[in-house]
Protein backbone atom coordinates (compact mmCIF):
# COMPACT_ATOMS: atom_id res chain seq x y z
CA UNK A 1 0.00 0.00 0.00
CA UNK A 2 1.40 3.40 -0.59
CA UNK A 3 0.87 6.13 1.69
CA UNK A 4 -1.64 9.43 0.18
CA UNK A 5 -0.71 11.61 2.72
CA UNK A 6 -3.12 14.15 3.63
CA UNK A 7 -3.34 17.36 5.48
CA UNK A 8 -3.55 17.09 9.41
CA UNK A 9 -7.27 17.63 10.35
CA UNK A 10 -8.98 17.36 13.71
CA UNK A 11 -11.68 16.46 14.92
CA UNK A 12 -13.48 13.45 12.25
CA UNK A 13 -11.78 10.54 10.63
CA UNK A 14 -13.67 11.16 7.53
CA UNK A 15 -13.13 11.74 4.00
CA UNK A 16 -15.09 11.56 1.19
CA UNK A 17 -12.71 9.54 -2.15
CA UNK A 18 -15.74 9.35 -4.59
CA UNK A 19 -15.80 6.22 -6.82
CA UNK A 20 -15.57 7.43 -10.81
CA UNK A 21 -18.89 7.23 -12.67
CA UNK A 22 -19.21 8.07 -16.38
CA UNK A 23 -22.57 9.56 -17.16
CA UNK A 24 -24.54 8.16 -20.22
CA UNK A 25 -23.20 10.39 -22.55
CA UNK A 26 -19.71 9.78 -21.99
CA UNK A 27 -20.09 6.35 -22.14
CA UNK A 28 -20.73 2.68 -19.78
CA UNK A 29 -21.22 3.57 -15.83
CA UNK A 30 -18.14 2.00 -14.38
CA UNK A 31 -19.34 -0.41 -10.83
CA UNK A 32 -17.83 0.89 -7.91
CA UNK A 33 -15.36 -1.71 -6.40
CA UNK A 34 -17.15 -4.52 -3.95
CA UNK A 35 -16.26 -3.28 -0.35
CA UNK A 36 -13.82 -5.13 1.41
CA UNK A 37 -14.65 -7.76 4.35
CA UNK A 38 -13.57 -6.65 7.86
CA UNK A 39 -11.44 -9.37 8.20
CA UNK A 40 -9.54 -7.85 4.98
CA UNK A 41 -9.69 -4.42 6.80
CA UNK A 42 -8.33 -6.27 9.76
CA UNK A 43 -4.70 -7.43 7.92
CA UNK A 44 -4.82 -3.78 6.57
CA UNK A 45 -4.34 -2.35 10.30
CA UNK A 46 -2.31 -4.66 11.67
CA UNK A 47 -0.46 -4.91 8.89
CA UNK A 48 0.38 -1.25 8.96
CA UNK A 49 0.52 -1.07 12.80
CA UNK A 50 3.52 -3.44 12.28
CA UNK A 51 5.07 -0.90 10.74
CA UNK A 52 5.48 2.15 12.64
CA UNK A 53 8.53 3.49 10.38
CA UNK A 54 5.49 4.07 8.01
CA UNK A 55 3.78 6.20 9.97
CA UNK A 56 4.97 7.11 13.83
CA UNK A 57 6.84 10.65 12.31
CA UNK A 58 3.32 11.66 11.16
CA UNK A 59 1.83 11.64 14.77
CA UNK A 60 0.71 14.82 16.30
CA UNK A 61 -1.39 15.37 19.33
CA UNK A 62 -3.72 17.96 19.85
CA UNK A 63 -5.28 19.15 23.20
CA UNK A 64 -8.25 20.68 21.53
CA UNK A 65 -9.29 17.58 19.88
CA UNK A 66 -8.32 14.04 18.61
CA UNK A 67 -5.67 14.75 15.60
CA UNK A 68 -6.22 12.60 12.70
CA UNK A 69 -4.31 12.20 8.87
CA UNK A 70 -5.23 10.18 6.10
CA UNK A 71 -2.73 7.52 5.02
CA UNK A 72 -4.47 6.18 2.45
CA UNK A 73 -7.06 6.17 -0.27
CA UNK A 74 -8.24 3.92 -3.00
CA UNK A 75 -11.93 3.33 -4.53
CA UNK A 76 -12.52 0.34 -2.32
CA UNK A 77 -11.08 1.70 0.97
CA UNK A 78 -8.82 4.45 3.12
CA UNK A 79 -6.57 4.60 6.19
CA UNK A 80 -6.04 7.00 8.74
CA UNK A 81 -3.85 8.02 11.55
CA UNK A 82 -5.85 9.26 15.09
CA UNK A 83 -3.95 10.48 18.00
CA UNK A 84 -5.92 10.45 21.25
CA UNK A 85 -5.47 12.30 24.22
CA UNK A 86 -6.79 11.64 27.81
CA UNK A 87 -10.47 12.43 27.43
CA UNK A 88 -10.83 12.79 24.02
CA UNK A 89 -13.71 10.98 22.71
CA UNK A 90 -15.45 10.63 19.15
CA UNK A 91 -19.05 10.08 21.07
CA UNK A 92 -21.56 7.92 19.30
CA UNK A 93 -21.39 7.63 15.84
CA UNK A 94 -22.09 4.95 12.60
CA UNK A 95 -19.19 5.14 9.05
CA UNK A 96 -22.11 5.78 6.75
CA UNK A 97 -22.64 2.39 5.77
CA UNK A 98 -18.43 1.78 5.28
CA UNK A 99 -17.44 -1.37 6.63
CA UNK A 100 -14.49 -0.48 8.98
CA UNK A 101 -11.56 -2.07 11.32
CA UNK A 102 -9.32 -0.31 13.86
CA UNK A 103 -5.83 -1.08 15.95
CA UNK A 104 -4.42 0.77 19.02
CA UNK A 105 -0.51 0.98 17.78
CA UNK A 106 0.32 2.45 21.07
CA UNK A 107 -1.60 3.13 24.10
CA UNK A 108 -5.26 1.75 24.86
CA UNK A 109 -8.42 2.70 24.37
CA UNK A 110 -12.27 2.15 25.61
CA UNK A 111 -15.43 1.12 23.37
CA UNK A 112 -18.48 1.65 23.98
CA UNK A 113 -21.39 -0.36 21.80
CA UNK A 114 -24.76 -1.42 22.56
CA UNK A 115 -24.93 -5.23 22.94
CA UNK A 116 -28.95 -5.71 22.61
CA UNK A 117 -31.61 -5.69 25.23
CA UNK A 118 -29.97 -9.07 26.98
CA UNK A 119 -26.73 -7.31 26.83
CA UNK A 120 -27.13 -3.39 27.68
CA UNK A 121 -24.23 -1.25 27.04
CA UNK A 122 -20.78 -2.71 26.53
CA UNK A 123 -17.74 -1.55 27.44
CA UNK A 124 -14.80 -2.87 25.93
CA UNK A 125 -11.03 -2.29 27.21
CA UNK A 126 -8.94 -2.02 24.15
CA UNK A 127 -4.35 -2.38 24.34
CA UNK A 128 -2.07 -2.11 22.15
CA UNK A 129 -2.11 -4.61 19.33
CA UNK A 130 -5.80 -5.66 19.58
CA UNK A 131 -7.69 -5.19 16.12
CA UNK A 132 -11.86 -4.65 16.10
CA UNK A 133 -13.49 -5.01 12.93
CA UNK A 134 -17.05 -3.99 12.45
CA UNK A 135 -20.14 -4.39 9.51
CA UNK A 136 -21.19 -1.47 7.91
CA UNK A 137 -24.42 -1.19 10.29
CA UNK A 138 -21.90 -0.68 13.52
CA UNK A 139 -22.18 2.22 15.98
CA UNK A 140 -19.88 2.96 18.89
CA UNK A 141 -18.16 5.24 20.98
CA UNK A 142 -14.46 4.86 21.38
CA UNK A 143 -12.52 7.04 23.89
CA UNK A 144 -9.21 7.62 25.68
CA UNK A 145 -9.88 7.26 29.27
CA UNK A 146 -6.41 6.16 30.32
CA UNK A 147 -4.08 8.88 31.57
CA UNK A 148 -1.76 8.94 28.72
CA UNK A 149 -1.74 9.33 24.98
CA UNK A 150 -2.98 6.76 22.16
CA UNK A 151 -2.42 6.16 18.63
CA UNK A 152 -5.07 4.18 16.44
CA UNK A 153 -4.86 2.81 12.80
CA UNK A 154 -8.53 2.52 11.23
CA UNK A 155 -9.38 1.14 7.84
CA UNK A 156 -12.60 2.03 6.28
CA UNK A 157 -14.68 0.50 3.23
CA UNK A 158 -15.81 1.56 0.89
CA UNK A 159 -14.04 5.03 2.15
CA UNK A 160 -16.10 7.29 4.53
CA UNK A 161 -18.68 9.37 3.10
CA UNK A 162 -20.88 10.36 6.01
CA UNK A 163 -20.75 9.98 9.37
CA UNK A 164 -24.09 10.19 11.80
CA UNK A 165 -23.84 10.88 15.69
CA UNK A 166 -26.17 9.49 18.34
CA UNK A 167 -26.80 10.83 22.05
CA UNK A 168 -27.61 7.35 24.04
CA UNK A 169 -30.96 7.94 26.11
CA UNK A 170 -33.07 5.31 28.25
CA UNK A 171 -34.63 4.33 24.63
CA UNK A 172 -31.73 3.49 23.21
CA UNK A 173 -29.34 5.73 20.54
CA UNK A 174 -31.15 8.97 19.00
CA UNK A 175 -29.37 10.28 15.89
CA UNK A 176 -28.36 13.50 16.43
CA UNK A 177 -26.87 14.98 12.97
CA UNK A 178 -24.67 13.71 9.98
CA UNK A 179 -21.53 15.25 8.75
CA UNK A 180 -20.42 14.80 5.15
CA UNK A 181 -17.30 16.13 3.02
CA UNK A 182 -18.16 19.60 3.63
CA UNK A 183 -17.45 19.12 7.44
CA UNK A 184 -14.12 17.12 6.71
Amino acid sequence: MSLDLAPDHAPSPAAATSTSTATASAGPVEEAPAPLAPGALREIVRGLAEQPEQWIHHVRLSMEERWYRRLAADQDHEVWLISWLPGQSTGFHDHGGSRGAFTVALGELEELSLGGPEQGLLIRRIPAGTVRAFGPEYVHDVRNTTAGPAVTIHAYSPPLSEMAHYDLRAGGLVRTSVEGPEQW
